[in-house]
């Protein structure tokens, strides 16, 4: 016979070993989920990374790019397409470790290329996701970089050795490079910046089905012209000459070339002796670039596009464009 006074400890006891078994699935549902917590906030955000946005910059009723005045060339980059055709670039800089570190980051970019005259290399405006807290405690630690301040009174990071100036930000990163010694160029260019040539944005957009990886604009572009032309004894009144790179598949590229004219008239005529100079234009790269198909004149312009170009000739087209 069990008394009374063992009956209500064995209740006290099953209803402690309840109270201590809800206590251990609670702590044990809370452990679980302070250890996944941590890992669902993770994919969270790199699920919120996968998707960038586009920065305004790159929407077609925007006018301007983040960039200075007076550079040759103008290119607006959408990184993670276009990496195959970045490596090509001639731009040493761009092989550097760090560098590649930083473009690995990178969504999309703009990018000025400067006459040598000038004195500046580039200028880059890029957005994407940068460990902006870490690049300064390095910049900080590194002697090489100096703080420096703006006509405007804002801070950036320079480099004599390198002739980098930089300004890295959680989601931009501004960077210019000087050629001469001593002399940093500011990277973050003064509002509004460069304005986008009438009927570039119409341009960029238009594409034949594959997705623009490199798009830009070359500044007094007739000189560039006349060079390739250099067999033709005559003027090349071009007014504006657009660019788009695609990437056809691996290691296969294409591209489209727009130049503008004063009038229907003059595209009429420069598109007839494009089409004469096919008949005789030697068998090599540029031929492949310029020659390869009819122009087709659309209004007060033409447009050109090339032939499935292998790396080589991409490299050719990417050094006649930006040197």
């Amino acid at each position: 016979m069990v008394s009374k006074d063992n009956k209500n400890l064995r209740n006290i006891t099953t209803e402690d070993t309840e109270c201590h078994r809800g206590k251990r699935n609670f702590l044990i549902k809370s452990s679980v989920l302070l250890r996944v917590t941590p890992w669902l906030i993770l994919l969270l955000v790199i699920s919120c990374k996968t998707v960038p946005t586009v920065p305004d910059v790159f929407l077609e009723e925007n006018r301007f790019i983040p960039l200075n005045r007076g550079a040759s060339v103008y290119l607006m980059v959408n990184v993670k397409e276009a990496r195959s055709i970045l490596e090509h670039l001639p731009i040493e800089e761009l092989k550097d470790s760090q560098v590649a570190q930083m473009m690995d980051r990178t969504d999309y970019a703009v990018v000025a290329l400067f006459p040598e005259e000038s004195g500046q290399y580039f200028q880059i405006a890029a957005w994407g996701n940068y460990p902006s807290s870490r690049a300064g405690m390095a910049f900080s630690f590194n002697r090489n970089w100096k703080k420096q301040s703006s006509l405007k009174g804002e801070s950036y990071w320079y480099s004599n050795a390198s002739g980098l100036s930089m300004v890295v930000e959680q989601r931009q990163v501004f960077a210019a490079a000087s050629l001469l010694d001593g002399v940093p160029f500011e990277p973050v260019a003064s509002a509004p910046g460069v304005e986008i040539p009438e009927g570039f944005n119409d341009f960029r957009h238009e594409n034949s089905g594959l997705p623009s990886s490199v798009y830009g604009w070359v500044d007094n572009p007739a000189s560039m012209i006349s060079q390739i032309m250099a067999g033709l004894p005559i003027q090349f009144p071009v007014k504006e000459l657009f660019l788009n790179l695609f990437v056809v598949d691996e290691n296969q590229y294409e591209a489209k070339i727009r130049l503008q004219f004063e009038n229907a008239t003059q595209a009429r005529g420069m598109a007839a002796i494009i089409n004469l100079a096919r008949n005789f234009a030697p068998d090599d790269p540029v031929s492949v670039i310029f020659f390869a198909n009819s122009p087709v004149q659309n209004g007060a312009s033409i447009d050109i596009t090339s032939s499935s170009l292998n790396q080589s000739e991409l490299s050719l087209l990417l050094e006649m464009f930006l040197l």
